[in-house]
């Protein structure tokens, strides 16, 4: 990192940090950087928290919300006529902005929602029931930035999949409210419950139940390093997607056909959500990424966040040269990056070498923007690695799937001198005499 004199202060000149593998092959994992983590400092608060508000309930959420957002409340729940005059509120194009999203997110989740799988075999008939959970928690960020998005992306693919009570919780602002902009989304997607807690306080209150706020059955949505950690946490108390929803990512992979100010804009564009995330540039064109450092630098002096980019840069902003396409796709499979990124001329030639990101765009004209917003697939997804075994928020997040058994009289007969035999060989004597006593 460089710096220049400024008057009398120094002022920060960002530039990416190069990484040159040429010559290192494609089994990158180990040799690849990866962003400092906090070590075991957030995990003890976050389980401190956790028991505060699992022992004290209402009392240690107020007091918790006084200590990080800096304001004492009394009730935590925002009135539901809120959300409706905040939506008279907001600007028409943003209300219109909503709408659209909503509707391009609500149509494609509900591609994914499938007729009852029947199965037959030997006269034993599987039915597949789907049923959704009685409650879902849906966590929105707040304080560096206000989310609506996030509202609809949480809470849209829960109501595809029917679940009757929405539960939101976002963290207040210093004035002790929640933004009209969340609360138009909130409004526009019916959410039943909308609380001002945020941090790990909130998934706590969710999880374990307070006296003003009923548990729910499962908990979804991004946050902090403190927020993911919480859903770990008390995963088994609830439902937690198996993604890690923490700090922001994005790998951009680039070559000469590439805009560096596309490019470059594209890498500071998920580094601006704040600390702890990464923003990668991969190519295997020198000239292209001295180009893209080069407006990248440009773009963050400019940038009204300016001290959140550089916060994520300084630990995991990084312009890698790699030897050709396949070393640059084996360093985006080893990061597994929320975002990929493939502004590349041919990007359709990449896809069948792409083994692990929570979403791909494809080609200059595709930025993670638009999938962060409208294009219909959720923007919550895996990072910190987790994409290697998981995947985007799904309506089946929000689902159980129940499997019903049905035999008749002649394919238990069938059956039966099978079961005998598995339930003698692990000896589970009623388990054999279940089958025996119907067979006369």
């Amino acid at each position: 990192m460089a710096y220049h004199e400024c008057g009398h202060h120094y002022a920060r000149l960002l530039v990416l940090r190069r990484l040159d593998l040429r010559g290192a092959g494609l089994d990158l994992r180990d040799r690849l950087p990866r962003p400092t983590q906090a070590g075991d400092g957030p995990l003890a608060a976050v389980q401190e928290i956790l028991a505060d508000v699992r022992q004290r309930g209402d009392a240690a959420v107020r007091d918790l919300t006084e200590k990080f957002d800096g304001v004492r409340l009394g009730d935590f729940r925002v009135p539901p006529s809120e959300l409706e005059a905040a939506l008279g509120r907001v600007p028409a194009e943003l209300r219109q902005a909503l709408k659209i999203a909503a509707a391009n997110i609500r149509a494609y989740h509900e591609t994914q929602v499938v007729p009852e799988v029947v199965h037959e075999r030997d006269g034993i008939v599987v039915r597949d029931l789907r049923r959704p959970v009685d409650r879902a928690g849906l966590y929105v960020p707040g304080g560096r930035a206000k989310y609506p998005s996030t509202v609809l992306m949480t809470a849209v693919p829960a109501r595809v999949a029917g679940v009757p009570e929405l539960v939101l919780c976002v963290p207040p602002g210093k004035d002790g409210r929640v933004s009209d902009e969340v609360l138009a989304a909130a409004a526009i997607v019916g959410v039943d419950e909308l609380y001002s807690i945020g941090g790990a306080q909130a998934i706590a209150a969710m999880a374990y139940g307070t006296d003003s706020i009923r548990p729910v059955d499962v908990i979804v949505g991004p946050g902090n390093v403190y927020v993911a950690l919480a859903k770990r946490e008390v995963a088994g108390v609830v439902g937690i997607p198996s993604s890690f929803a923490g700090p922001s990512e994005v790998v951009v992979v680039a070559d000469g056909s590439a805009p560096a100010a596309f490019a470059a804009i594209d890498v500071v564009l998920q580094a601006e959500h704040g600390p702890d995330g990464l923003a990668w540039l991969v190519t295997w064109d020198e000239a292209v990424a001295d180009a893209v450092t080069a407006e990248v630098t440009r773009i963050v002096e400019a940038s009204p966040r300016r001290a959140d980019i550089e916060a994520t840069l300084a630990d995991a902003g990084y312009a890698v040269v790699c030897d050709g396409p396949e070393q640059a796709m084996a360093v985006a499979n080893a990061i597994a990056p929320e975002h990929l990124e493939l502004i590349v001329e041919d990007p359709e030639a990449l896809l069948p070498l792409v083994r692990h990101a929570g979403a791909v765009f494809c080609g200059p004209w595709a930025p993670a923007s638009v999938g962060d917003y409208l294009a219909g697939p959720n923007h919550v997804l895996p990072t910190n690695g987790s994409a290697r075994f998981s995947e985007a928020l799904r309506v089946d997040d929000f689902v159980k799937h129940i499997h019903v058994v049905t035999l008749d009289e002649a394919a238990l007969a069938k059956v039966a001198p099978h079961v005998v035999a598995l339930a003698e060989a692990e000896g589970l004597a009623a388990h054999a005499d279940s089958v025996r006593a119907r067979q006369g």
